[in-house]
């Protein structure tokens, strides 16, 4: 049985079949789908004055173009409508969109190398509630590792969160964003144990589907909270960054049908670099000596986390491959 391996927001790959080992094309479709989604998370912070709740609408709605562009072509859109779980797929996009709406709301706050720094909790807060929520083993090593990398989401933190003592330079959006963005990252990592338990009686295809189809809808709600129209520099960038955040996904599903997840998952974290370059050439960010101590000890325990859980996988395989009866 593949692994099925999910983005910041829940989302998992639209396919769960590896078909080759060409583990450097792996390698490239991951670092090009990490360039689109902060390509996708620039374009949002750079629609300035756009509510949370429309950016999530724009982002979920146009990304389902690509998607079922890409369904159709493998031949799997009559498949992908199929449900028995609708009010499954109902309470993981609202899951969904509340993490997006958090996360959103933070970019809009935040320097934008700050914003993915602290969205490394996501596997991080993923431990903690596997752990706390379904009953799963977790032991000393990733424990270890989860209040480590937490401690440097503190340690980034800190600046913004000194404000409520007086101390602290920046204003109270920015330490608003920076809670809202560890918002969203927690709901992820809930949205996340949705989608484990979804993949237990759904297809992919179908998951992901829902999700676009159900957090566009569940956006709408944001409507009479104050939706503005954009300017047509606005929309234009609402619109490519949906497409992006599908594009990104196909990019991402198709970088693990060649490699396996513990051998491509680590170059997620090359989204610092680029966000750091376009952070500052676009947005004039220019990060502080808190937020990258915090992002190495943050991405340092992320790494250790999937090293440990490839460890833990070749075991279960040996285990099993003991296990079985020969000839």
């Amino acid at each position: 049985m593949a692994t099925i391996v999910h983005h910041k927001d829940g989302e998992p790959p639209l396919t769960d079949k590896v078909r080759s080992t060409n583990v450097m094309l792996g390698i490239g479709l991951k670092v090009a789908s990490v360039c689109v989604f902060v390509c996708m998370s620039s374009l949002l912070k750079a629609s300035d004055g756009i509510p949370a709740g429309q950016l999530v609408f724009f982002r979920s709605f146009f990304a389902i173009f690509p998607v079922i562009v890409f369904i159709a072509w493998q031949g799997q859109l009559n498949v992908a409508f199929k449900t028995s779980e609708p009010f499954s797929h109902f309470w993981r996009g609202f899951v969904g969109v509340s993490a997006m709406s958090a996360s959103f709301y933070g970019l809009t706050k935040l320097p934008l190398p700050e914003a993915i720094a602290i969205s490394y909790a996501t596997p991080l807060l993923t431990v903690l509630c596997s752990a706390v929520f379904l009953r799963e083993t977790v032991r000393l090593y990733r424990w270890t590792a989860v209040f480590i990398g937490l401690a440097g989401v503190l340690i980034i933190l800190w600046p913004r969160m000194s404000f409520f003592t007086g101390d602290s330079e920046f204003g109270g959006d920015q330490a608003i964003g920076a809670l809202a963005t560890l918002c969203g990252a927690g709901l992820a990592a809930i949205a996340m144990l949705l989608v484990r338990r979804l993949v237990q009686t759904e297809r992919t295809p179908t998951i992901v589907v829902y999700f676009s189809i159900a957090s566009s809808v569940i956006a709408l709600v944001s409507l009479p909270f104050g939706w503005v129209w954009p300017t047509p520099a606005q929309a234009a960038f609402l619109v490519m960054a949906g497409i992006a955040g599908g594009v990104a996904q196909i990019l991402l599903t198709e970088s693990y049908r060649h490699a396996d997840m513990s051998t491509i998952a680590p170059f997620e974290y090359t989204s610092m670099l680029l966000g750091l370059a376009i952070g500052y050439m676009m947005f004039g960010d220019i990060p502080s000596n808190e937020m990258m101590t915090g992002a190495v000890i943050v991405i340092s325990a992320g790494i250790f986390i999937i090293y440990r859980e490839h460890q833990l996988g070749l075991a279960r395989a040996r285990a099993r491959k003991v296990s079985t009866p020969q000839g």
